[in-house]
């Protein structure tokens, strides 16, 4: 794909660009640029993508930390609803039909709300809070006189870094790459993300295939780099401690 948003339209075309650009040219991410429907949906997609991040990462690291302590009392008890909702989804339709009538349609919260907190994330936090921070951190702070809201703030949330990070990236490559329900709940194009314009860059570049593949080249790059930035925090989410000599 990128090879091909680089080389000669007519070369691509004719199918005689396999791993290196040949005919290199950019005429390609000019006319993306020059769209101007394309860089609105692209900061829709980033302005809806942050946005949705954040309210993920605070909603399930909010659920995750206190379902993972044992005192607790109703903890099995909620964790059974999310392990219920992962098994069995109230469904597409049911879905668009609430979003429908809270008149959500066509806002920016029809993309947000649904997706405000994942399951899998949670779990993967309450793992992570379980396993990574041992108790006797928890009871020392409770010891120095440490409300509920300071231990966690204070002290959780930053040994949980890794396993808030992880959970993080997961947020933003599912709100970064939602296409059909973002196409079902955003009508007007002003309002749409870069995704759920894909199937009408077809149309806007004609045959023009490099055109296309260079948009889809500038649609992948954000993903890329936020995996590779945050790639060592996969690692230290599933081996990480909390106390370290």
């Amino acid at each position: 794909a990128i090879s091909c948003s680089f080389s000669s339209p007519l070369l691509v075309v004719q199918s005689k660009v396999y791993l290196l650009p040949k005919g290199l040219t950019t005429i390609a991410y000019e006319r993306v640029f020059n769209n101007h429907q394309i860089l609105t949906g692209y900061k829709n997609t980033v302005f809806y993508t942050l946005l949705g991040t954040a309210i993920n990462i605070i909603l399930t690291t909010m659920t995750a930390y206190p379902l993972s302590r044992r005192d607790f009392k109703a903890r099995k008890f909620i964790t059974f609803l999310f392990t219920f909702t992962m098994l069995f989804s109230g469904g597409l339709i049911p879905t668009f039909l609430v979003v429908r009538n809270l008149g959500l349609m066509n806002t920016v919260w029809a993309l947000i709300l649904p997706g405000a907190i994942s399951s899998w994330n949670m779990f993967i936090m309450k793992n992570y809070f379980q396993t990574s921070i041992p108790g006797e951190l928890y009871e020392a702070a409770r010891i120095d006189g440490c409300s509920y809201a300071q231990t966690f703030f204070h002290i959780m949330v930053p040994q949980a870094l890794p396993g808030i990070s992880t959970a993080g990236v997961l947020a933003f490559l599912g709100f970064w790459n939602e296409y059909y329900w973002a196409s079902l709940v955003i009508i007007d194009k002003k309002l749409m993300t870069i995704p759920s314009l894909m199937g009408q860059f077809q149309t806007s570049f004609s045959t023009n295939y490099n055109g296309m593949l260079s948009a889809i080249v500038i649609i992948m790059l954000p993903p890329i780099i936020v995996f590779c930035c945050f790639s060592k925090f996969f690692v230290k989410a599933m081996s990480g401690g909390a106390v370290k000599g």
